[in-house]
């Protein structure tokens, strides 16, 4: 018969979320997720299998909270170029209300973990193909409707973009200057429009 688990899965995550993303995966010990989640050690390796079967499931839940939002402001928006503006905006907030400036995990994941752990660069892989997919599908929509150009394709200004949101989260790591930032995101969304 199976264990039950006598925590709540998503307070640990949200523990364990918060260690891995002030520490990164490689910085936090086995310690640091039992003082942080309050669970021993025992309940940590039967309840998730392992530090990285933990940081796999910590990476799911954050990327699950990050898409709500995402998701949030795109329908909210009735055209391609407010759809693209918010989820700019979206990023930015982030930013700026980052005061440890620790960047986003997923981003930070990708520079720590992708060329170490076949597991991990698959799921980045699997999160950067979604993200894809959705700029594609805005500005495929905001080329149809004559909002966006098209000297590229949709396909083309998807990459462009997602590179330019992991930009901007990497430089708001050292600069959160809002009126650069807002600068830097006004010269990317010019390329499209």
């Amino acid at each position: 018969m199976p264990k039950v688990e006598s925590f709540n899965r998503k307070e640990v995550l949200a523990s364990a979320t918060q260690v891995f993303h002030n520490k990164g995966y490689n910085g936090t010990s086995m310690q640091d997720l039992v003082d942080a989640t309050g669970l021993n050690r025992s309940s940590i390796y039967n309840s998730f299998g392992s530090k990285l079967s933990l940081f796999t499931e910590v990476l799911s839940y954050y990327q699950s909270s990050g898409n709500s939002r995402i998701n949030k402001s795109v329908v909210e928006n009735h055209n391609a170029s407010d759809a693209i503006k918010a989820i700019f905006e979206m990023f930015l907030q982030e930013i700026l209300c980052d005061n440890d400036k620790k960047g986003c995990l997923l981003v930070n994941c990708k520079s720590e973990m992708a060329n170490q752990e076949p597991l991990i660069k698959s799921f980045l892989e699997q999160s950067q193909d979604q993200m894809l997919a959705l700029l594609e599908d805005i500005v495929y929509n905001g080329q149809m409707e004559r909002i966006f150009n098209e000297e590229q394709s949709a396909n083309d200004y998807a990459l462009y973009l997602y590179s330019s949101i992991q930009g901007l989260r990497m430089t708001g790591i050292l600069n959160a200057n809002e009126e650069d930032l807002r600068k830097l995101v006004d010269t990317i969304l010019k390329v499209i429009h």
